[in-house]
């Protein structure tokens, strides 16, 4: 792979010719693997099937646990800028009505479901939300934009330094009704973090790809099983986030071996 950019219309490791350009493999956190692909635009956006199956079951608590999901953690060089522990993950989520009870203006709020995306949104207060969807940034309630997801205030994943809440609602009502080739962000995830942090590495063309992959993540397959791919921009690395956290931890954790197993074995090909 080198310093090329490839373009790629698919967005499966089994189907990515990805391998560390130095053959380095960290004895602690498992083989390092080089990504520096612009992926195909993701579609969670455009796509308002919902399966309802988050909801509340007996109606009587708001929290809804999501056990599919994957500890990570996102570095810039040894900088962590974003960690999801098994702590966040076992706190649940909320129903939109609930959810409006634990939320101030300003907050980044996700929304998720099996099977989607995750969508994200900055709460404006007065339970309007406003996000990046079907390629417009909208004002929506709450409720609305959840979709019938259940949701979470999701304040600290990021590490960057928080602009005030007054800011934050300001940057994201000024971009209301932004459309199309308006837009400067590839998804509601980074539209919203970049509302609240303010730092052009959101934006779509943010940062210049010269061949280099200072952004990592790493993915906690097990208690002491980890791995670690690379990425030349934060936009890539948010890409493949979201979309791991579409199929689930079974299905990376699957996919990852059925990659690794394929390398080890063109490996042996060339010995």
């Amino acid at each position: 792979m080198g310093n090329q950019v490839e373009k790629l219309t698919h967005l499966s490791y089994a189907e990515v010719p990805t391998a560390d350009p130095n053959g380095y493999e960290p004895e602690d956190d498992g083989p390092r693997i080089g990504v520096s692909y612009i992926f195909s635009a993701e579609d969670d956006e455009q796509d308002d099937a919902v399966d309802g199956t988050d909801g509340d079951a007996d109606g009587e608590g708001s929290r809804c646990e999501r056990r599919d999901e994957l500890e990570c953690s996102l570095y810039y060089r040894d900088e962590c800028i974003y960690e999801r522990s098994a702590r966040s993950i076992e706190a649940g989520t909320h129903a939109p009505e609930n959810l409006l009870n634990r939320c101030e203006p300003g907050d980044l709020l996700e929304f998720v479901a099996a099977g989607k995306c995750p969508h994200w949104a900055v709460y404006v207060g007065d339970f309007q939300v406003v996000h990046l969807h079907g390629a417009e940034i909208k004002s929506s309630f709450l409720a609305d934009a959840a979709r019938g997801r259940t949701g979470r205030v999701v304040n600290d994943l990021y590490k960057f330094r928080a602009l005030g809440p007054d800011a934050v609602v300001r940057n994201a009502v000024e971009q209301v009704g932004a459309k199309d080739r308006d837009l400067s962000w590839r998804n509601s995830e980074c539209f919203a973090a970049w509302c609240r942090y303010g730092r052009r590495e959101f934006k779509v063309g943010g940062e210049i790809r010269i061949g280099k992959q200072p952004y990592r993540m790493k993915l906690q397959l097990a208690e002491k099983r980890s791995h670690v791919l690379e990425f030349q921009s934060l936009e890539d690395l948010v890409v493949e986030k979201r979309r791991n956290d579409q199929i689930g931890r079974d299905a990376v954790i699957r996919e990852l071996a059925n990659h690794l197993n394929c390398a080890e074995e063109i490996a042996r090909a060339h010995e």
